[in-house]
């Protein structure tokens, strides 16, 4: 359930929630040149540059210079794995221990965050050697990161069919109880698939919960059942990442997607990789599953854990990938990591307009296509503030060739 309200956090400049912040010159993707005024965690007004420094003198709170800068909607991560992040290069076995488990969530998510994520969902592993103690950590982290990004959970068990399912299923109702938001978890290594998805469908009814399932998708048959099983229940279904889709053959991955669509369910693609065994690497058929009307979000999976040791955790990388890789224009391609991803979480939808939420993602830049390939230069905006600063500047020896060509200084004009 959640957790109550925070109050307003504080910058270091004594800036709240409330204090209103001017975005000076950002260029939109359209080709606009602006000037965004935030305050009270949402867009007041958007105007073109130079508009809204005019009026009463000091009565902003503070101004960001984003000249050079393009400015976009936030992205969020609709796929992360916060209880084993950042455990690749630990010697032994995985440890659970809450304080471990705590520190890693935490430094994940603050990563996630320096890239543009304002917004996560974790997909947390309950019963087990673990038990409830991971999620309480994750839950820890999660309080600590008030006002900087927002953390849910996804309870995982691991069985919920048959007598050991009960234990399961016990364990997955107390983790509702805890805090976890979603439930889910993986009906593939379950003995009985198609009874792991009914109980953990007739939990979230019964709770008013959205379900995010990992599935590989490899099975036409029991993705039909799924996806006639989960037709209309409210607040949604998730499934991720499916890259078996992508290895059927083409009439079958079709009439999987006629049927995901029909029944409103998102799939979450993982382009940087899986979060599962390494032979199942591949990542779902965005483009087929576009067409046929499914909302495709995209996200990172394992972050720098035994199943993606170099997972960087980048939205902007998934939606290169998506692109480069995959023959999503740039616009489609990014808002898979932002518009959908949002909605696949349940957030309100963001725009660079005046009433929607200050969730903002400026990347040095003049152009989307331009951004994904060289997305260094980092601001990032949550709840109206400015809570994240990645400046990256780039130079050249110092040569007769680097000096008569005037090579570009990334990061030059950086904003203080």
């Amino acid at each position: 359930m959640p957790d109550s309200q925070p109050q307003p956090p504080h910058s270091r400049s004594g800036q709240t929630d409330t204090a209103t912040l001017l975005l000076c010159g950002a260029r939109l993707t359209d080709g606009r040149t602006v000037d965004v005024r935030l305050g009270g965690r949402r867009i007041e007004a958007v105007g073109t540059a130079g508009s809204l420094t005019r009026g009463a003198p000091g009565a902003l709170a503070a101004k960001v210079d984003l000249d050079g800068y393009l400015l976009l909607p936030a992205p969020a991560e609709p796929h992360a794995h916060s209880d084993t992040a950042l455990t690749a290069e630990d010697d032994g076995p995985l440890t659970y221990d809450a304080q471990e488990v705590q520190r890693r969530a935490t430094e994940a998510a603050l990563l996630q965050l320096g890239h543009g994520a304002t917004a996560l969902r974790s997909h947390v592993h309950v019963g087990d050697v673990q038990g409830l103690d991971a999620l309480a950590a994750v839950l820890q982290a999660r309080r600590s990161l008030r006002g900087l990004a927002e953390l849910t959970t996804v309870a995982m068990p691991r069985v919920l069919t048959g007598v050991a399912g009960a234990d399961g299923l016990a364990m997955l109702r107390d983790a509702v109880k805890m805090g976890a938001s979603v439930v889910g978890g993986c009906p593939d290594a379950d003995p009985d698939p198609t009874g792991y998805v009914e109980a953990i469908l007739e939990l979230a009814s019964e709770h008013g919960c959205p379900v995010d399932l990992h599935t590989d998708g490899a099975d036409p048959a029991r993705l039909a059942r799924l996806a006639a099983m989960a037709g209309g229940l409210r607040p949604g279904v998730t499934l991720g990442p499916c890259g078996g889709l992508g290895r059927l053959p083409s009439a079958a991955a079709s009439r999987a997607a006629d049927q995901l669509a029909a029944a409103g369910v998102t799939v979450v693609c993982l382009p940087q990789g899986d979060c599962g065994a390494v032979e199942r690497r591949g990542t779902a058929p965005v483009r087929l599953l576009r067409a046929a009307g499914v909302r495709v979000a995209a996200g990172s999976g394992a972050l720098r854990d035994v199943s993606n040791p170099v997972g960087r955790g980048d939205p902007l990388e998934a939606a290169y990938l998506l692109a480069s890789r995959y023959g999503l224009r740039p616009e489609d391609a990014y808002d898979a990591v932002s518009c959908a991803a949002r909605a696949a979480l349940g957030l309100p939808e963001v725009r660079v307009e005046a009433g929607f939420p200050a969730e903002l993602l400026a990347v040095r830049g003049d152009r989307l296509a331009g951004a994904l390939s060289l997305a260094y230069s980092r601001i990032v905006v949550h709840r109206g503030r400015v809570v994240a600063r990645t400046s990256a500047v780039r130079e050249y020896c110092n040569s007769a060739a680097a000096a008569g060509m005037e090579l570009p200084r990334q990061g030059r004009g950086e904003p203080s």
